[in-house]
C-alpha cells in the first residue's frame, strides 16, 4: 500500500471550461479516496464558478502545499492571483487569461520539480491567449519540455484500448513528413514501451503506422515508409521490442481499437488524434454538443508526471455548466497510476 499521492491540477484558461471541469472532478469523493488533489490557479476564478453553477463546494486558498487540508467538499487552491475578475470574459481570447493559464502551468511544474507534489494534471489552455501574453510555446508539451530541460519526449494519448504515441505533434503537415526519421521513430518506440509498463499494460506489442497511403505501397506513393519507418522497425526488433509495421493506418487503428496492440505509433498529429477522438468523444446531435469527452494526454520522457485532458478550451460552452469532467477524472486516475508506479520502482 502507498500513501495517497499529492496531485497538482491546473485550472487551464480561466475563460474556458477548465475551472469548471476541475471543480466538477473534485466533487467526486472517489478522487479523494485515491489522491490528495490541489487546484493551481486563482481562487477567485474557482469561487466564481462555484457560485455561478450553484455547486456544493468551498474553496480553501493556500500559498504553499503544507496549508492544504485535502478535505472533500473543501477544495484546496494554490492561489496565484493572476486574474482580474472584472476583466474576465468567458470564451474570450485575452493576454490576461493566457498569462494566468501559463502561470498555473509554470507553478505546477515547479512544485513537481521540487518534490512538493507527486504528479501534475493540466486543464485546457488556449494557445493564442498564451502567445498573446508573451509566452511563445506551441502547447503544454513544449512548455513542460522547456522547463524540465527535456529533449526526448512525446505525446501519448490513452482511451480504453487505444494508446497512441506521436512522432511529431504541433508542426505543419509538410514539416511533419520531414520529421519521420528512423532515429526519432526508435526514440518514441522506447518511450511508448516504458509508458505502457508504467501504466500497467501487459500487452506490449506495438503497431507502427505508415506515413503514406497504403504505407507507401512499395514506393508507389512515397519512399519514407521503406527508407525510414521500415529500418526503424527492423532495428527495434533487433533490440527486443515486439513491433509490427509499417502498417497502413486505416488498418492498424481498426485493429488497435480491439486491443490487438498494447500501443501504436502515429507519424503525425492528426493521424493519431482522429481515431483517438472517434473512440473517446461522443457528440449529441440533438443538443449539438459533446455528451461525453474521454481521453488522457500523457507526456512521456519527462522527469515529472504530466497527464492532461485531451480536449480544448470549449469557449463556446464556458460558464454554462454543461462541460463534461470525464476526461479530467481519467487524467487524475492516470496520474495516480503513474505516481504509484514511479514510487514502486524508486523503492
Amino acid at each position: 500500500m502507498f500513501d495517497k499521492p499529492i496531485i497538482g491540477i491546473t485550472m487551464g484558461d480561466p475563460a474556458s471550461i477548465g475551472p469548471e471541469i476541475a471543480v466538477k472532478a473534485l466533487l467526486n469523493k472517489e478522487v479523494y479516496d485515491i489522491c490528495k488533489p490541489i487546484l493551481v490557479g486563482d481562487a477567485d476564478v474557482f469561487n466564481d464558478i462555484i457560485k455561478r453553477l450553484h455547486l456544493d463546494a468551498k474553496i480553501n486558498p493556500i500559498q504553499n502545499v503544507e496549508e492544504a487540508k485535502f478535505e472533500f467538499g473543501n477544495i484546496d487552491v494554490y492561489d496565484l492571483q493572476n486574474v482580474k475578475m472584472n476583466k474576465l470574459v468567458f470564451g474570450e481570447v485575452s493576454a490576461m487569461a493566457g498569462n494566468a493559464a501559463f502561470g498555473a502551468v509554470k507553478k505546477v511544474i515547479d512544485l513537481a520539480m521540487m518534490g512538493d507534489i507527486d504528479a501534475t494534471v493540466t486543464g485546457p489552455i488556449n494557445k493564442k491567449s498564451i502567445n498573446e501574453a508573451g509566452h511563445h510555446f506551441a502547447g503544454h508539451t513544449e512548455i513542460y519540455a522547456h522547463f524540465t530541460n527535456t529533449r526526448k519526449y512525446a505525446m501519448l494519448l490513452v482511451e480504453d484500448n487505444l494508446k497512441v504515441i506521436h512522432v511529431s505533434t504541433h508542426v505543419s503537415l509538410r514539416q511533419a513528413c520531414d520529421l519521420v526519421k528512423k532515429d526519432r521513430i526508435l526514440e518514441v518506440i522506447e518511450l511508448l514501451y516504458n509508458g505502457l509498463i508504467s501504466l500497467g499494460e501487459t500487452n506490449l506489442k506495438i503497431g507502427i503506422a505508415g506515413l503514406n497511403p497504403h504505407a507507401g505501397d512499395s514506393g508507389l506513393f512515397g519512399t519514407e515508409d521503406a527508407e525510414e519507418i521500415l529500418p526503424a522497425v527492423q532495428e527495434a526488433l533487433l533490440r527486443g521490442y515486439n513491433v509490427d509495421g509499417p502498417i497502413p493506418p486505416d488498418t492498424m487503428f481498426a485493429k488497435a481499437a480491439t486491443g490487438a496492440y498494447g500501443g501504436v505509433v502515429a507519424m503525425y498529429h492528426d493521424q493519431g488524434h482522429i481515431p483517438f477522438k472517434l473512440s473517446g468523444f461522443q457528440w449529441d446531435a440533438e443538443k449539438k454538443q459533446m455528451a461525453s469527452v474521454k481521453g488522457v494526454n500523457i507526456t512521456l520522457g519527462l522527469p515529472i508526471i504530466r497527464t492532461s485532458v485531451d480536449h480544448g478550451t470549449a469557449f463556446e460552452i464556458a460558464g454554462k455548466g454543461i462541460a463534461s469532467a470525464d476526461a479530467m477524472l481519467l487524467a487524475i486516475e492516470s496520474a495516480v497510476q503513474l505516481s504509484r508506479y514511479r514510487k514502486q520502482i524508486i523503492v
